[in-house]
């Protein structure tokens, strides 16, 4: 008998063994072969699956994703299934994650994946010499900053690649565990004008957000009801209202359309609003006054253009613009797109100062920055 067929053997005989007897053989065989396996000094070599209570969070990372992102994950474990282990070193009986604590608490927390995982997750340990915390800190970030950040720009290729395939915006929300408003604005960033009948979208003045009501997984760091978050999450000093508060979604402000108008119409309307300085400071001073949610939860996201979002909103506020029509913004002169900017900055810093809080520089209120960790 050879020796893969004594291994065959020994195998068919923990058929009649309780699950949690079978993982452990399982996991003690696969240590046997890392010992010697050519690759054993590499972590991947050898994954093993242990009790979801036994992997736990560090203490030194405060990453936190939105309900959105936490879905989009949960249904990629769903469909595809643990593609990553989660990485950890052990310490005191526990494996502390270094990395993938949200594909951690996915197994912890859906209920369809921790039963169809039996309640195990599969993890990875990294270098036994690397106990050191700042060693592991370090080892945190290396792979964060390897694997990179889920922008809008990249999701929005995604989106594009899978319209390109003839895919209908319904099933690639269920694919990518998204609602169709969201896939919507994500073809609108992109500047996918060919995918509109009557629709032109331009990325100056993108305000960087589209939110929508999602129920989240549940979130130990956060228990309010009316919590809605959407991007830069970990900001503790974020305002979030959910989608049905906002004054701005009430005014049209998310429409596709403008009654009467044609796109080029809507956006050239939206440049003469904007040279018109009076009239558009007038009316981003009325937002701030009168749009209390929106202004909360918009101009409190620092990784957004909150410079965008305030011609936006006077926009729509005014002259009943969707804010899909900012590619108008393009149509101003260079001069008058700084006016505009001016304007804009003013009364932004205007409705920090009035809430307590630090007024910012142009490349601050500019800031387009929303990017998520999810996996």
């Amino acid at each position: 008998m050879n020796k893969i067929e004594t291994v065959k053997e020994v195998l068919a005989g923990i058929e009649d063994y309780s699950l949690d007897d079978k993982v452990v053989f399982i996991n003690a065989v696969k240590q046997l072969l890392h010992e010697v396996s050519p690759f054993k000094n590499e972590p991947v070599d050898c994954v093993l699956w242990v009790k979801n209570e036994q992997v736990v969070a560090n203490d030194y990372n405060p990453n936190k994703v939105a309900p959105p992102e936490m879905q989009l994950l949960e249904v990629s474990i769903d469909n595809d299934g643990y593609t990553q282990p989660i990485v950890t070193y052990p310490t005191e009986g526990k494996c502390e994650v270094i990395d993938g604590f949200h594909r951690s608490r996915v197994g912890k927390e859906s209920e369809t994946i921790k039963n169809r995982v039996y309640g195990y997750l599969p993890i990875v340990a990294i270098r036994e010499e690397q106990e050191d915390k700042n060693a592991r800190i370090a080892s945190t970030i290396r792979h964060n900053r390897a694997r990179g950040k889920h922008q809008v720009d990249a999701m929005s290729e995604i989106v594009l690649e899978l319209k390109n395939r003839n895919w209908a915006n319904a099933r690639i929300a269920r694919e990518l565990g998204m609602d169709e408003d969201e896939i919507l604005r994500l073809c609108q960033i992109s500047g996918l004008q060919d995918m509109f009948s009557d629709a032109d979208f331009s990325r100056a003045w993108i305000a960087g957000e589209s939110v929508h009501d999602f129920e989240p997984l549940s979130d130990e760091f956060e228990d309010s009801e009316d919590f809605g978050r959407t991007v830069n999450t970990s900001d503790p000093e974020r305002i979030f209202h959910t989608y049905e508060k906002w004054e701005c979604a009430k005014a049209g402000f998310y429409e596709s359309t403008k009654d009467g108008m044609t796109s080029t119409e809507a956006q050239e309307a939206y440049a003469v609003f904007l040279r018109d300085i009076k009239k558009f400071k007038k009316a981003a001073e009325s937002v701030i006054k009168e749009w209390k949610n929106s202004c909360e939860h918009y101009l409190t996201n620092k990784a957004m253009n909150r410079i965008a979002w305030i011609g936006q909103a006077a926009a729509c506020y005014s002259e009943g613009l969707p804010s899909v029509f900012c590619s108008g913004f393009n149509l101003l002169t260079p001069e008058e797109q700084a006016n505009a900017n001016e304007i804009a900055l003013a009364v932004l810093n205007k409705w920090l100062t009035a809430n307590d809080r630090k007024p910012v520089e142009m490349d601050e209120a500019l800031s387009t920055g929303r990017q998520v960790e999810i996996y």
